[in-house]
Parts: structure tokens; sequence; C-alpha cells
């Protein structure tokens, strides 16, 4: 189908009596960058090695740009992966390693030093191509990868948690040039990655596994605002589940329910009524914890259960928010800001 780079019908993977993927159905455009989410063990890379073709299906299909490749051979499939360690050539410079690939494809020598500079100069590393692996930065290194996987122009990029090992600082950096590179050269980027705020800065779409399973597939918004269900609230980012008699005594209603943490505001006044239509809780603050920017606070609540609140620091400091632990408060939110969860999603 025109438009579409991938697309997964009844995908699974067994090892054993081990089911690693349980049947996913996916669709993936052209041109976005597509986040496979999840802890460790839920099946994303799994996923990601059949598309690549490193893996064979148990059963299902994989199509690229309408063309089933399930039992063809990663070379025959117009993908091309950056993994984690990047793989790069030790005896090998720079412009060779990103030249490589096209001078196994038979691509002229000529050819292959324009393209392979023209790559470098795409992932900002001018000038460099002289240089072995070793001389390089882990994020260079990095940026190495990329442009040999951009260099034979495929049609779609697999990316297998290809910032795990660089420090935080470096991944923040590289998580906004991944994006603009993806934006720039305008191919089907699909990121495998367990860090949610990874996927969240990055994506168009984000797929949440859990347990083999593809749990909720939406936009980075959607997944956080409006998660479809339980698992996917805790855990893309901070939320408070409410349910039971706790949701019916707060809400009005049972079911289950997540509030995010930046969404309920501290009153210093348990008895405070707060603005009008203010949904509103008293409790003890069990405890403080200090982020520098922001401080969290656990409530215990007077209704049962727990809720974190999370409040900028704006001009308060940790000396002031210690006294904090203990206090009675209030805690305040806007009623639409309680998103019913779907319990049998």
């Amino acid at each position: 189908m025109e438009g579409m780079a991938i697309r997964l019908t009844g995908l699974r993977k067994t090892y054993g009596r081990t089911e690693a993927v349980a049947g996913v159905d996916l669709e993936i455009a052209d041109g976005e960058f597509f986040s496979m989410l999840g802890p460790s063990g839920s099946g994303k890379t799994t996923v990601l090695r059949m598309i690549a073709g490193f893996e064979a299906p148990s059963a299902g299909t994989v199509e690229l740009a309408g063309r089933d490749v399930t039992r063809l051979a990663p070379f025959e499939r117009d993908v091309h992966t950056v993994f984690q360690d990047y793989a790069l050539f030790p005896h090998m410079t720079v412009e060779q390693n990103v030249a490589y690939g096209l001078k196994v494809r038979g691509v002229a020598r000529a050819e292959r030093l324009v393209r392979a500079r023209a790559a470098l100069a795409r992932v900002g590393l001018d000038g460099l191509g002289r240089r072995r692996p070793a001389e390089l930065s882990g994020g260079q290194r990095q940026r190495v990868a990329l442009a040999r996987a951009l260099v034979g122009r495929p049609r779609v990029l697999l990316l297998d948690e290809p910032l795990g090992a660089l420090d935080l600082k470096l991944r923040e950096r590289m998580q906004v040039e991944l994006k603009e590179i993806q934006r720039e050269v305008g191919i089907t980027f699909v990121f495998v990655t367990h860090d949610q705020e990874e996927a969240l800065t990055m994506s168009d779409r984000i797929a949440v596994f859990h347990q083999g399973r593809i749990e909720q597939v939406a936009t980075p918004a959607e997944i956080y605002e409006r998660p479809g269900t339980p698992f996917v609230a805790g855990f893309v980012g901070t939320s408070n589940l409410l349910s039971g008699d706790t949701a019916r005594r707060l809400l009005g209603s049972p079911g289950t329910y997540s509030i995010r943490p930046e969404k309920i505001r501290v009153l210093t006044d348990p008895r405070a009524p707060g603005e009008p239509g203010l949904a509103t809780a008293a409790g003890t603050v069990a405890e403080v914890v200090y982020l520098g920017d922001s401080t969290r606070f656990l409530v215990d609540l007077d209704a049962g259960g727990r809720l974190t609140a999370l409040q900028q620091n704006l001009e308060t400091s940790s000396a002031d928010l210690a006294a904090f632990r203990g206090a009675r408060v209030g805690l305040g939110w806007q009623p639409h800001h309680a998103v019913r969860v779907p319990d049998n999603a």
C-alpha cells in the first residue's frame, strides 16, 4: 500500500514454550518517527529484529512498502539497523566505515567517497573522515553509525536503543539531533527504547509493549494524557491510579482513574476549599523528595491510598520543603485531569 512503510499482521515469535511476541498488528507510515517502548522482555526488540530479518516469525507476516518480506534475508530488505554498540570496524577510518556498505554493493569508489562525505556532513562530522573509531567520543561514534545507515538511502531505518550507552547530557542532545536528522532525510525511523522520556521527546507515534503485546498505539500527548490501560498509565511517566472505594469517595464513581502528579496542587490548609470547581482531598505528607527544579510530595489520603503531587520550586528551597514532612495538607486538581482508564483493555 502506497504511503505505508511497514505493516505487521498477526506477528508471533515463540522460543520453546515462551511466547516473546504474542500477536502484533501494526502499521507505520512513510516518513514517520515511530517508537516501540516497553520494559525489558516486553517483545519490542524481537519485533524490530523480525522487521530487519534477523529473526523469523513463528507466525504472521512482515510487509515493507506493500511487499511481503517475511521470508527474505536482511540484505534483501530495504532497511538498515543501528545498534547500541554501533558495530564499527576499528581498523577502518570513519570514511571507510560509512562507505563499506556501498563498496559491498559495487558502487564505484568516486561515488562512494562523495556519498560517504555527504552522509558525514549530514550528521555533523565534517572533517573527521580520516579518524579511526577509537579516536572519537561516544556521541561521535553514534553519529558515524547513523551516517553509515543513511548513506545507503534505505526506506526504513531501525534503531535498537542506539543512545543507551551515552551519558545523560549527551543522550538528551542526541535525542533532539536524531529527530532533526529524521525530519531532514524524510525516511521512516523505527526506534526501540525502554526510556519513556526518550520516546515522548522524539516520536510522532508510540507503541507501548507489555508481555509480548501492544497495549496502546498513539501520539506522545495521547499516550501521556489519555493512557489506554493501567499499565500504560503506570509505565509512561509517573501517574497516580485511583480505583475502588478511594475513586468512589474522591471522584464520585467507581473505576480506575489516572491523575498525573504535575496536575495536582498542594494546598497548605487541608480545610481550604480551593478554587471553585476544584476537586480536593485531604491527607498527610508521608515524604518530600527535593528534585532541584521541583519537589515531589507523597501524600497518604484520608480517603485511602496515596497520591503523588509535583510542585515547581519557584520560590522555595529544600530547607523550606523539609517542614512539610508529616504535615496535614490538601490536594486539589481539575476534575477533567482525572482520566478514566479502561480496566479490561
